[in-house]
């Protein structure tokens, strides 16, 4: 199943992006992430993250949002996760 995760840093928060992001992305590496990276600001800056993820259900959807590590460690200011369908992709 295809899930959509939309997450908003918490305003000023950068420095827990940059310290953290060794571990997001040695986390991401554990499951299949088709697309996914940081929303960026209208001046470049990353301000929250977009990721679809492929996995078997909404509650391993969850257990993603739930330990990753921006999120553990207080990045985000929201998180929304919605259940994707597939009707346009590059192949």
């Amino acid at each position: 199943m295809l899930f959509i995760l939309h997450a908003l840093d918490k305003p000023d928060s950068m420095h827990i992006r940059a310290e953290t992001r060794p571990a997001h992305l040695e986390f991401m590496a554990n499951y299949n992430t088709p697309v996914g990276g940081p929303l960026l600001d209208s001046e470049g800056n990353m301000c929250g993250s977009m990721i679809v993820l492929d996995v078997a259900d909404r509650a391993e959807a969850e257990a993603f949002v739930n330990e990753d590590p921006y999120g553990k460690a207080g990045l985000f200011a929201s998180v929304s996760l919605h259940e994707f369908k597939k009707v346009a992709w590059p192949e």
